[in-house]
């Protein structure tokens, strides 16, 4: 016979657990909940576009920017046929006005059927990097921002498949935004890259390690509505030698469709000149702000 006392016991303690497992499941709940509708509400990535902007993440603001490219690539880069990049990139707002960032890409290189490994497939090089906003723009009205950007990066792809460059980058550059009209922004940076290469995987300058390349480029992005934005970018580079069959011309043309105001997602269609650019590509991406209230919250909860 059960002794009832065991069994209300044995009872009792099913029907704890079972609501702790309930408490710990409605906590996951709001914390999802939490996390989707309590992202700031402005996204100021500059996603798809390469051009840099002047504005910097928020303190205490993670902005993730994730976008795939898939690139065909000039013939004069044969026996590799494509490349596909997949990137993430994390940005985190030390102070109101610097933010640090981390990124790294993912490859496939596509390479002729004669070519051992076919297809490579692995991490690329590693970028870390500051950006400081010297002047603010005033959003909304006609003005004018400056930040200046510094950026080391590790050799942390295999080099023996082309999926890094085994140098270590250092390059610096400076961002020019422009409010033209209410609705239309003008971008232009400048910089330097003092050692190493602009490649990642086999798209851009991979003839030298050496560094002494100078990059430039400019977007113009018009506003059409609250949920959507286009433009247009030319971006280049080129080593100190004036050798153009070492440069890198690119042209994008691109957009943004705000799916909330925290969470856009991002397109962008390539065209290139020169060996060290991509005959043609095309760019899907997501950018996304987790404030720090939320980050908070997962801490609290031990994650999901």
């Amino acid at each position: 016979m059960t002794d009832p006392v065991k069994a209300n016991v044995l009872l009792n303690g099913t029907q704890l657990c079972a609501t702790n497992e309930q408490h710990r499941r409605a906590s996951r709940i709001t914390w999802l909940l939490v996390v989707v509708w309590a992202w700031p509400l402005l996204v100021n990535a500059q996603q798809p576009f390469a051009t840099d902007d002047a504005d910097v993440t928020p303190r205490g603001v993670v902005h993730v920017e994730v976008f795939n490219e898939h690139d065909w690539l000039q013939a004069s880069q044969q026996p590799h046929l494509r490349q596909n990049t997949l990137n993430m990139r994390v940005n985190y707002g030390l102070t109101d006005r610097l933010e640090a960032d981390v990124d790294a890409p993912l490859l496939t290189i596509f390479n002729a059927a004669t070519t051992t490994p076919e297809r490579p497939f692995g991490i690329g090089d590693t970028n870390c990097g500051m950006k400081y906003n010297i002047r603010e723009e005033q959003h909304g009205a006609q003005g004018f921002a400056i930040a200046v950007a510094a950026y080391i990066e590790v050799p942390t792809g295999d080099t023996s498949t082309s999926l890094g460059s085994g140098a270590t980058d250092v390059w610096v550059y400076g961002v020019a935004e422009e409010a033209l009209t209410d609705k239309s922004t003008l971008r232009l940076n400048a910089g330097y890259l003092f050692v190493g290469n602009t490649s990642t995987g086999v798209v851009g300058i991979t003839a030298t390690t050496h560094g002494h390349i100078a990059t430039m480029g400019g977007s113009l992005i018009r506003t059409l509505s609250e949920t959507w934005q286009i433009g247009v970018e030319v971006t280049a580079a080129a080593t100190s030698n004036v050798d153009l069959n070492r440069g890198q011309l690119q042209f994008t043309l691109g957009g943004s469709y705000a799916v909330r105001p925290h969470l856009s997602l991002d397109f962008g269609f390539i065209a290139g000149h020169f060996v060290a650019s991509p005959r043609a590509g095309v760019q899907v991406g997501v950018s996304i702000d987790l404030s720090r209230a939320a980050q908070e919250l997962v801490t609290r909860n031990g994650g999901v």
